[in-house]
């Protein structure tokens, strides 16, 4: 039986949610569920995971998927990413595990549930501001080099344009010095 990433998303969000761990679906899947749509296998999960807990999720990761502990334990220290790969389906998620920054903590705060068809449970999702956020800063770390992630702010300004929280969008993006990149963005969505 075929498996995509929409399932493996289901069976990662159950674990966590079993484990009381907060998670947000963020990347280009996140985008896609909330911006426009685009064929995508990446699946970036945030995760806020507290003291104490990264033994039970590793019992639980390690029981159903490939996990290299020794970084993922890296991550739990640094508060960096880790995988969870689906061997049998050559599938993978990407964990980041969140600190205590301003994208991080909103991240969580500002995360929504979206329903997809044909799960039980609806899916935590990174907020259409927190994705425009994220990916503008990702954007500028990079030299302005990834032209998809460009494509993902746009396309998330211009359908959630008069639904956004715009005061949230424009104070933050001046906390993070991303106010010209934001305002560059938001021309050009709605140029569109």
């Amino acid at each position: 039986m075929t498996r995509g990433p929409l399932e493996l998303v289901g069976q990662v969000a159950s674990i966590l949610g079993d484990l009381g761990i907060p998670y947000a679906l963020g990347g280009s899947m996140a985008s896609s569920l909330v911006g426009e749509p685009r064929s995508t296998v990446d699946v970036d999960i945030a995760i806020k995971v507290e003291v104490g807990i990264e033994d039970a999720l590793l019992d639980r990761v390690t029981a159903e998927f490939y996990v290299p502990v020794d970084a993922a334990r890296a991550a739990f220290r640094a508060h960096s990413s880790f995988n969870l790969v689906d061997t049998s389906h050559g599938l993978k998620v990407d964990l980041f595990v969140l600190g205590d920054g301003l994208l991080d903590r909103m991240q969580i705060e500002r995360r929504m549930t979206v329903t997809i068809p044909g799960f039980t449970d609806p899916i935590w999702v990174t907020s259409p501001e927190d994705q425009v956020l994220r990916k503008l800063d990702w954007y500028r770390r990079t030299g302005h080099q990834s032209e998809r992630q460009w494509r993902d702010v746009v396309g998330i300004l211009r359908i959630h344009r008069d639904a956004t929280d715009r005061r949230y969008l424009d104070e933050t993006a001046r906390q993070l010095d991303l106010s010209a990149l934001l305002d560059e963005a938001t021309s050009a969505a709605n140029s569109e």
